[in-house]
């Protein structure tokens, strides 16, 4: 996956101003929104200069990149902190709980209703569509991230019909989510129940 960092923080100040910038990156994209954000003050308020800024992120869209990665990784680490103590009588339950993990984060987390895994939502354009990887789609890597849990936690078999089906899971799950967060902003129960009932349905010709 492509990095958008400049350089990897390796000091611990370093990792701390890293992440500094990044939570005040997300409680802006709430506040103000992706096109009023700023570097200038995503520094001000992580109490960095603007130079330590731009040894890390290029840029804006290098910041909101490296926020979607941490996105992402925080979804795939909540998935995998349940998963020993829900109750996952088939596979059917792993996709209801990453579902019911992703609404918690558009609910809960900063910034994570307007930028999630890095489409920035209503912004004009595609601003942020390629944010996680430079060379390829969001849904792609997400798709791929979640092949791999799949594979590890359910024993599936590997192959191109695997790939293709989760990248169709992706990209459904993204546009009824999306939805039921423009129905309703904290997200519609029953367009998110559908959602579960969709991708299940989908899935059952292609897992064990």
């Amino acid at each position: 996956m492509t990095s958008t960092l400049r350089r990897r923080p390796a000091q611990r100040r370093s990792v701390e101003r890293v992440e500094r910038m990044l939570d005040e990156c997300a409680l802006l994209l709430d506040e103000v929104g992706y096109e009023a954000l700023t570097t200038k003050e995503v520094a001000r308020r992580a109490e960095v200069p603007i130079g330590t800024f731009y040894q890390f992120f290029p840029d804006k869209q290098g910041l909101v990149g490296a926020l979607a990665r941490r996105n992402l990784e925080a979804f795939l680490q909540r998935i995998t902190e349940r998963i020993p103590t829900a109750d996952l009588g088939h596979w059917t339950d792993l996709v209801d709980l990453a579902i019911d993990e992703f609404v918690d984060m558009k609910r809960t987390t900063p910034g994570f209703a307007v930028v999630d895994f890095g489409e920035v939502l209503g912004a004009p354009g595609d601003s942020g569509k390629r944010a996680l990887d430079e060379t390829q789609e969001n849904n792609v890597v997400v798709a791929e991230r979640l092949r791999a849990l799949t594979l590890e936690l359910l024993g599936a078999p590997a192959g191109p019909g695997l790939d293709r089906a989760l990248l169709v899971a992706v990209e459904a799950t993204d546009a009824v989510l999306k939805l039921a967060f423009r129905v309703d902003p904290g997200g519609d129960p029953e367009l998110i129940a559908e959602c579960k009932q969709l991708v299940r349905r989908y899935l059952a010709d292609h897992l064990p």
